[in-house]
């Protein structure tokens, strides 16, 4: 009698009981996942807007120095090829600065007066709403999908 008495204290979880906690799980990560990727592709855009404007930042320096956006200068980081094959040398030309890539930023295009940066997505960020974000010597933003959302998010 003593034996089936210890038995019937000793309890576990039962199937049903184990697939419940199992379903509920589920819902949860089912409702959290998506929530999570949303705020991962929204911390990268921000990194990608930031180096875009330290980007513009360097480039308005130096044409505080030079007088031009496209002067052949070797110490800057920037070297002219001349005419429209424009070799220029950004600081940051991956974001984030470090670790897996999700934008490429480079200069789309460079004139004596004007610029044009751009950072295109790649990698997980490559089907991505905003698309590819640009941003110009005066300011102005672009992006592949509505720019006021993609920039003021």
């Amino acid at each position: 009698m003593k034996i089936t008495a210890d038995l019937k204290k000793l309890k576990g979880f039962t199937l049903i009981e184990l697939m419940v906690a199992v379903v509920i799980i589920g819902i949860v990560v089912a409702v959290a996942l998506p929530s999570y990727q949303n705020h991962v592709r929204q911390s990268n855009r921000a990194v990608a807007k930031a180096i875009l404007l330290e980007n513009a930042q360097f480039m308005e320096r130096f044409y505080t120095v030079n007088n031009q956006y496209d002067a052949t200068v070797g110490a800057d980081g920037i070297a002219n090829a001349g005419g429209d094959d424009v070799d220029v040398a950004l600081p940051l030309t991956q974001s984030p600065r470090t670790g897996a890539v999700q934008y490429n930023i480079s200069l789309q295009a460079v004139a004596d007066a004007t610029f044009t940066l751009r950072a295109v997505p790649v990698d997980s960020m490559a089907g991505d709403v905003c698309g590819t974000f640009t941003l110009t010597n005066t300011g102005v933003q672009g992006a592949g999908g509505d720019v006021a959302s993609c920039w003021n998010r």
